[in-house]
C-alpha cells in the first residue's frame, strides 16, 4: 500500500492562485495534469493559475509550458 491509500486519504480539489491555492474540497494529495503522480499538498509547489493543474516538478511544470506556448523553444536562439 502507497502512503495515499487507505482510509482517510483522497484527492483533494484545489483552487490555484497566483503563488497560493485554496482548498475547495478537503483531501491529502492532488494529482499532476500531465503524470497522474500523486502530489502531497505539504509538497506541492508547481501549478499553473491559467490551467489550473498541479504538476509534480519544475521540470514537468516547463514541458508543460513548452507544449502549449512551441514559441518558448525558440527564445534565446538566434
Amino acid at each position: 500500500m502507497n502512503r495515499f491509500e487507505g482510509p482517510g486519504s483522497k484527492e483533494a480539489r484545489i483552487r490555484y492562485l497566483d503563488g497560493d491555492f485554496q482548498v475547495m474540497t478537503p483531501g491529502s494529495f492532488v494529482r499532476c495534469a500531465i503524470t497522474g503522480e500523486s502530489i502531497p499538498l505539504d509538497e506541492l509547489k508547481y501549478w499553473s493559475v491559467a490551467r489550473q493543474e498541479p504538476y509534480v516538478s519544475a521540470a514537468v511544470s516547463l514541458q508543460r509550458e513548452i507544449d502549449v506556448n512551441p514559441d518558448l523553444r525558440r527564445r534565446g536562439r538566434p
